[in-house]
């Protein structure tokens, strides 16, 4: 049965990652949404840090990106591999050394930032 989903899913996987860019947690993203109302569709931007990346190079895999709006802590979950991702934008370059950021949901204010890794800027 795994062989199955393998062969089904091995043309998906990498083909629509290939154009994103390289970028890792704690970096500043702008992620462009594909939104559908009703009839009609829109590209939405959420910018935000990257707090975690699961298996990239997988058909399965995500990433989770936590704005601060109004207040409030906000999350969301992007599928490598779904076409509403229509583009990534880089920002800035997080100066990390972690591989998850969750301590980052109990922190507000400026010590819930991430400082700048100048010497990965592009």
């Amino acid at each position: 049965m795994s062989n199955l989903v393998d062969l089904v899913t091995q043309k998906y996987a990498g083909a629509h990652v290939a154009q994103f860019p390289d970028f890792r947690t704690g970096d500043t993203v702008v992620v462009h949404y594909r939104i559908k109302e009703g009839e009609k569709t829109r590209i939405q931007a959420f910018e935000g840090i990257c707090i975690d990346i699961k298996e990239k190079n997988s058909i399965n895999g995500h990433f989770c990106v936590r704005k601060i709006s109004g207040g409030m802590g906000v999350e969301r979950v992007f599928p490598y591999h779904s076409p509403n991702v229509t583009k990534i934008d880089v920002v800035n370059r997080g100066k990390s050394r972690r591989a998850k950021h969750y301590y980052l949901r109990e922190l507000s204010g400026k010590a819930a930032r991430v400082d700048v890794d100048y010497s990965r800027e592009t």
